[in-house]
């Protein structure tokens, strides 16, 4: 499993209905994508939750290595970046994946928290302790699905989860969920990737 994330910041008065918009007509073109275990279609409007930005930042969790160079490659992502410029695209080796008690329903929001492990940190015991709470918010009402996602470049952890409603405030970044994608989540695994 590998996750991804570009996000595409716009000016303070960009209407966001644009992107509403995009996302209503183009966001069932990856619904049958081979390889892609799921993609939300995240948003953050400025003022709303706490976002100082306008940003459109859709976060992906590829069962294929090969599908995600496929994506970045093809005529999709030619359109993000015909639109909007070529954005920078993070990407992270998975850990954890796991579906929640609401995997059935549609998402509404999606967290990403990034936590930089200590110098000194032991890896093995922090990987162990962030899989750990993963497993546990597994079992939260609300929690769609929740993933683990690991930059051994600087040494960074991202914290992905999928909520059925909104989420808590402490969670990290909040986007609004516009469409979900999800073709081959069930070769994402669950449980601890490595």
């Amino acid at each position: 499993m590998h996750a991804m994330q570009y996000a595409i910041t716009l000016p303070a008065d960009y209407d966001m209905q644009i992107i509403r918009n995009r996302v209503k007509s183009r966001g069932h073109l990856l619904d049958d994508f081979a390889g892609l275990g799921l993609k939300a279609y995240g948003i953050r409007e400025r003022g709303v939750d706490g976002s100082p930005v306008n940003q459109y930042a859709p976060f992906y969790l590829w069962a294929d290595p090969e599908a995600m160079n496929r994506f970045l490659l093809g005529d999709g992502f030619r359109g993000v970046v015909r639109d909007f410029g070529r954005p920078s695209v993070q990407h992270w080796q998975g850990l954890f994946h796991r579906p929640g008690p609401a995997a059935g329903a549609l998402p509404h929001t999606f967290t990403r928290r990034t936590e930089t492990l200590a110098e000194d940190a032991d890896v093995a015991d922090a990987l162990a302790g962030a899989v750990a709470g993963h497993e546990e918010l597994a079992t939260t009402d609300g929690v769609h699905t929740t993933a683990l996602a690991l930059d051994p470049r600087r040494w960074e952890l991202v914290h992905f989860t999928l909520w059925s409603h909104a989420s808590p405030g402490s969670a990290g970044d909040r986007y609004e969920v516009l469409h979900l994608s999800a073709p081959d989540t069930g070769r994402l695994g669950t449980g601890r990737q490595w």
